[in-house]
């Protein structure tokens, strides 16, 4: 039972506390992540797996992203989901993410005959990446799919951190791929670089935007999606206290932590939602599996029975600490990116409430399918619930019960009747 299962669990809790860091003010200038509608940052981190020292809660302060980036190239602050910069009415996605498998995509009836056979795509993922189980997964499934369904000529590679980011990008293009997608906002400054002095190479960047005619930036709604996993969140806490864990305090994944907490008081306004994050230092919030389950573990003790990470592979943890904390049902966790039921391990898979779906799978293969067919456009694509872009996952039937409600939550997104914040209350 879960009470026998705290017994670790409780010395965290004096240790932790629940008191409130201080966030920065400005995001790092290597980490600038757009506003929650737009540019931002990669829910798979970079770098080092030694835990934080200094472990950041949520703060009242918004987080800006005013970094004007060098040369001809900016990030933008701000995305404007209109209706010429969502994803492209002919673009196959899936008719329902409900159930779906974040890093699976279906098969296509489409007519690829014009497509370029061996066009060469190079994705360069993020720290962790492939093999995270999450956001470098599914960057790698749509690269899979390209491969397999119109014989792309496909080339990956990881950096170990910021130092090799130019170099390998350098490899990409001098290798003669003709499309080149960057995984997550750690890139954005290298692809900025990299675009104007290569005009005659298409780009591509998961979670940010850079301005260049030849850079395709791929953002999503991840606020619409997670609104969705929180009202599930509230539909099923037995507690009325839930958890948010975030990998590193900026405005990309404070979209995740907003969306949740609307959903789940839209269902619940008196529900309690304890928000903390791992570390301000990218390479430590997605890649601390030991502090995620830390801080899970403190939120399962003081009563939370449902957590939802967004903190790439830190979220491992999350999931770990709920098998801990008490019996499936009692318990829960919630994935993010992919369908992380299908991913972990058979023991977890009890835990797995649901998962937030972002199809990076859905943009990496549509950006590559247009690029070999001579149909890349540069701008920014946003990927929302009105495209299938977000989502969540059904996978276990935990949440069977529960869909007719998701979906009307979901429709009156889409039909405008519920506007979903991007930025947690203060």
């Amino acid at each position: 039972m879960r009470n026998n299962k705290r017994l670790l669990a409780a010395a965290l809790v004096t240790t932790l506390g629940f008191a409130a860091a201080a966030c920065g003010d400005d995001e790092p200038t290597d980490t600038t992540g757009g506003g929650e509608g737009t540019t931002a940052t990669s829910a798979g981190g970079s770098g080092s797996t030694t835990p934080s020292s200094d472990t950041t809660m949520t703060s009242d302060t918004t987080m800006t992203s005013d970094t004007t980036m060098t040369s001809d190239t900016t990030m933008t602050s701000d995305t404007t989901m209109t209706s010429d910069t969502t994803m492209p009415s002919d673009t196959t996605m899936p008719s329902d993410t409900s159930g779906t498998t974040g890093s699976t995509m279906t098969g296509t009836t489409e007519d690829l005959s014009s497509i370029e056979e061996g066009y060469k795509v190079a994705v360069l993922f993020d720290v962790t990446g492939r093999g995270d189980k999450s956001f470098n997964d599914a960057a790698a499934a749509g690269l899979d799919k390209a491969a397999t369904d119109f014989g792309v000529d496909p080339t990956e590679s990881t950096p170990s951190g910021d130092a090799d980011r130019a170099a390998r990008l350098d490899t990409a293009v001098q290798g003669g791929n003709q499309l080149v997608v960057a995984v997550g906002f750690l890139w954005t400054d290298t692809v900025g670089a990299a675009a104007p002095a290569n005009p005659d190479t298409n780009f591509a960047i998961v979670d940010s935007v850079v301005e260049a005619d030849n850079v395709a930036s791929l953002v999503f709604a991840e606020e619409q999606g997670s609104f969705l996993v929180g009202a599930a969140a509230a539909l099923k806490s037995q507690t009325g206290t839930i958890g948010f864990v975030g990998g590193v305090p900026i405005d990309l994944i404070k979209k995740f932590e907003a969306g949740y907490t609307a959903g789940a008081r839209a269902v619940n306004p008196d529900i309690e939602v304890i928000p903390q994050y791992i570390s301000e230092d990218p390479s430590i919030g997605f890649n601390d599996d030991a502090k995620g389950q830390e801080l899970a573990a403190a939120m399962y003790e003081a009563d939370a029975d449902i957590i939802y990470h967004a903190a790439g592979a830190s979220g491992l943890g999350v999931f770990e600490a709920a098998a801990a904390a008490g019996e499936p049902g009692e318990v829960w966790a919630i994935g993010v990116d992919s369908d992380q039921y299908e991913s972990v391990d058979a023991d977890l898979q009890p835990y797995i409430l649901t998962s937030m779906l972002k199809r990076v799978d859905v943009a990496v293969y549509e950006t590559s399918k247009a690029a070999a067919s001579d149909t890349f456009a540069g701008g920014v694509q946003v990927f929302d619930l009105s495209v299938d872009g977000v989502g969540y996952a059904t996978s276990g039937g935990n949440i069977d019960d529960i869909v007719p409600q998701l979906e009307d939550f979901k429709q009156q997104i889409i039909d405008g009747e519920i506007e979903v914040p991007t930025v947690p209350e203060s």
